[in-house]
This record gives C-alpha cells, structure tokens and sequence, in this order.
C-alpha cells in the first residue's frame, strides 16, 4: 500500500473516531506494524504542524486523536454558540406526543384533543427543532401541518416513526378515565 494511501486512511480514521484510537487499531487497518504505523503518523504530525492547517494530530499515550490547533481557538469560538439546554415541560412532551402519534397534524387538531391552545408549545417545538411545518391540508384556509423532525429521531434514540412505541388499548382507556377524573373534580371544584 501506497504512503499516500496509508495516510489518507489514517486521517479518515482519526477524523471520523473523533476521540483517540490506539496504534495497534490503526496499525491492523493499514496492515503495518505499530512501530511503522507511529512513524507514519508522527509524520504527519510534522506536515500538520509545519503547514497553515486548522488541524493537528496529538499523540495520548499508545493512542492519537486529530483535534484543531489552539491557536484557533478565537477563530472557533467567533462561529460556535453554547448549545441551549431543552427542558419538555409537561405541555410540551403532551403536544411533542399528540404530533409524533398523530402527524401530519394541524393545530385545531392538536387544540382539540388537548382541549387548550397550543400555539406557545408548538412554537417551542419549532425553537428546539423537534417540530417543523410539513405542508398544508388540502381543506379551506389551507391550514398548516405539523410533524417530527430528524432531530426528534436522534433526541430520542430512533432511527424512524415505526419506533415509537405502541400505546396499548388498555393504557388508552386507563388514560381516559383518568382524564375525566379530573374533568370532573375541576368540575366539583368550581360548583
């Protein structure tokens, strides 16, 4: 095998892992021993450190890890913002589930079977892009439709809506005697 190739898979490799791999991984991979496979590598340490790269290769014991030069790290910190935390208050994981069941959704729907407005919930969804506009019904007024997006998959470990779990007929009866119970004691309360 070619350098030029052994490098190129090396990078690829390091790039991909994105935490350190160990010499003898790599070494297996382009089939050399961990001694040739070190001297590849902290060769290409020297090329990533002599150019203007964005990039270095750090050696971590019997490992290496690619990661960006510190020197950058201005530059980085320009285009990055701190991830906001998202915190599915009850309302929210309610509509995010009425959605996920029931999408393509419009929002007269999700208020019906909610019983409330939702237009704050949706619009949080959306901020958290766990939600997005779908389409419109074919139907007067062309209402907007509302499903999940990919990042509701991987927010909750699914690779796609066949995933999600069956709610079981029992558990749909449990659930609305439940919610006429408390129909009922608001009721109670206000006579």
């Amino acid at each position: 095998m070619h350098i030029d190739k052994m490098e190129g898979i090396i990078e690829a490799i390091l790039f991909a892992m994105g935490t350190s791999v160990r010499v003898s991984d790599i070494a297996k991979v382009i089939e050399q021993n961990e001694a040739t496979t070190k001297k590849i590598i902290r060769n290409m340490m020297d090329k990533y450190d002599c150019e203007d790269r964005g990039i270095k290769i750090i050696e971590l014991e019997d490992a290496f890890q690619m990661c960006t030069k510190p020197s950058l790290y201005n530059e980085i910190r320009k285009i990055t913002v701190q991830p906001k935390k998202v915190v599915l208050s009850d309302v929210l994981l309610e509509t995010l589930s009425i959605i996920a069941y029931k999408q393509p959704i419009t929002k007269a729907a999700i208020d019906q079977i909610r019983g409330v407005s939702s237009n704050h919930a949706i619009n949080k969804l959306i901020d958290y892009d766990l939600v997005e506009d779908v389409g419109r019904m074919d139907a007067p007024g062309r209402p907007l439709l509302f499903g999940t997006t990919e990042a509701f998959l991987r927010n909750f470990g699914m690779t796609c809506l066949e995933e999600l779990p069956d709610v079981k007929e029992e558990e749909l009866e449990k659930f609305k005697k439940e919610a006429e119970s408390e129909v009922q004691l608001e009721i109670n309360e206000t006579d």
